[in-house]
């Protein structure tokens, strides 16, 4: 079975979106097709956020389906170019800025909140200034928390609104099998939706698959020998605290972005989705590999006791490396390995200690964890120790302006890895050396959050229309 369309677009995530939401804006004639291997978004049911355990859905509903894993993330589009990829690279700081300004009036236009933390505020100042002291880089980056359930209800009116456009279809449940290539020319890409293969038939083609499509990417690059490069690897924890040790932060900045070289190896290492009154969650990537994650809600009644951020370490590994997505998957299978499948917590006490930390010791735990299906166990068994002693290091600097962070009774889960693909080789409109074919958001290896991968979006979609 063959169908056509002007335009298919792999992966129904923040980058393929936007494809979408700036080509129908500029052109109600373009037929447009959003394939994704996950469900509508309304049918994103997670077993452990409603039961309190993991099924290992053969779809993970957290990662795949309409609007990717930001249907259930915190929500928060950092409104700096600064934060949340590389676009930089491919466009002035002027125009990426640009770009993000017009993002966001779309979110807005679909239900955003208006409140923008850490925009002229002198009290970011000041917690800059105060973190130089201690070799601590504070990246101020205006953020607008849409919280976990208001960033589930814009991105499904955004579905809502292009489902019901005549031009844009989007197909669930629909997994791209191979991109098909004629004389160096896309022509559409064969896929599986609902159990029946076909073809389907296009001029473009935008390939957008988000985190969880970064390992079939990297597949089809190497069939079509398009030019890749390795990526940085992120690999570390989630941290919890009670918010009374972030909160003199978290209430000016929201999210305290915050970067340390690690004393004994000069490791970079970031914390990441800063999630006040939040709570930590697990996601499972192909159905087997379980990793930790975080959100937030925005509605005051629903917020927890604690905040939780990610604390990873950042690694850009040389020749002959090129395999970043099977090294981040070995370490998050190493720590499943150890807990029958789940997530894994410790006490930074314990692990100081050298020790495991068991169900006793987390019950004396003055923090008590929002995850309660965590796996109590022990994280020097699973990162390796370079890792390990730089997360150490971040965390007793980062005390400095955070007093009680390096605590005993802190916990850290784990773990916490980022799977992004090695880096597509684009120009700067994403296009790939296959004509009319592009690679775009975290999947490709250029973004790393919501809004950069849609100012991607909109870069393809302008792309398209001027080359009609």
């Amino acid at each position: 079975m063959q169908v056509n369309y002007d335009v298919l677009i792999i992966g129904a995530g923040p980058a393929g979106i936007f494809t979408a939401l700036e080509l129908n804006k500029h052109d109600k004639n373009l037929k447009i097709l959003i394939i994704d291997k996950g469900r509508t978004i309304e049918k994103r049911v997670c077993p452990e956020r409603t039961q309190g355990y993991c099924s290992k859905c053969s779809i993970c509903a957290i990662t795949s389906g309409w609007s990717g894993a930001g249907a259930y993330s915190d929500g928060k589009l950092s409104l700096s170019p600064e934060v949340g990829g590389r676009i930089t690279d491919y466009m002035s700081p002027e125009e990426a800025q640009e770009l993000i300004n017009y993002a966001d009036q779309y979110y807005l236009k679909f239900g955003a909140q208006d409140v923008v933390y850490g925009l002229n505020n002198q009290r970011v100042e000041d917690i800059a200034y105060e973190a130089s002291k201690y070799n601590i880089q504070l990246i101020a980056c205006p953020v607008r928390h849409l919280g976990t359930e208001h960033a589930y209800t814009v991105l499904k009116a955004m579905h809502d609104f292009l489902v019901n456009e005549p031009n844009v279809e989007f197909w669930e449940l629909t997994k791209a099998e191979d991109l098909l290539v004629q004389n160096g020319k896309i022509t559409g890409a064969t896929v599986v939706s609902k159990g029946k293969q076909m073809v389907v038939n296009a001029k473009y083609v935008v390939v957008a698959p988000g985190r969880g499509g970064a390992e079939w990417l990297k597949d089809q690059t190497d069939k079509l020998n398009i030019t890749t490069e390795n990526n940085e690897v992120d690999i570390g924890v989630r941290v919890e605290v009670p918010n009374s040790i972030m909160d003199h932060l978290t209430r000016d900045l929201y999210e305290a972005k915050l970067v340390y070289y690690s004393d004994s190896f000069d490791n970079k290492v970031r914390s990441f989705c800063m999630n006040p009154g939040g709570v930590v969650s697990g996601e499972h990537y192909d159905g087997d590999v379980a990793v930790v994650n975080g959100h937030s809600y925005a509605d005051p009644k629903l917020k927890t006791q604690n905040t939780n951020f990610a604390l990873l370490v950042s690694t850009r590994f040389t020749e002959p490396f090129n395999q970043p997505i099977e090294y981040g998957k070995y370490i998050a299978r190493l720590a499943n390995m150890l807990t029958g499948g789940g997530i894994m917590v410790q006490r930074l006490g314990d692990l100081l200690k050298g020790r495991r930390t068991d169900y006793d010791r987390l019950k004396k735990s003055t923090t008590i964890p929002t995850l309660k299906s965590a796996i109590p166990g022990d994280l020097s068994y699973v990162l390796p120790a370079r890792y390990l002693t730089s997360i150490t290091e971040t965390l007793k600097a980062f005390d400095k302006i955070a007093p009680g962070l390096y605590s005993r009774n802190t916990l850290l889960y784990g773990v916490e890895v980022k799977f992004y693909s090695s880096k597509v080789k684009v120009d700067n409109h994403f296009r790939t050396q296959i004509e009319n074919l592009y690679t775009i958001g975290d999947g490709a290896g250029i973004t790393r959050g919501l809004m950069q991968a849609s100012v991607t979006g909109i870069v393809v979609a302008r792309d398209i229309l001027n080359k009609k």
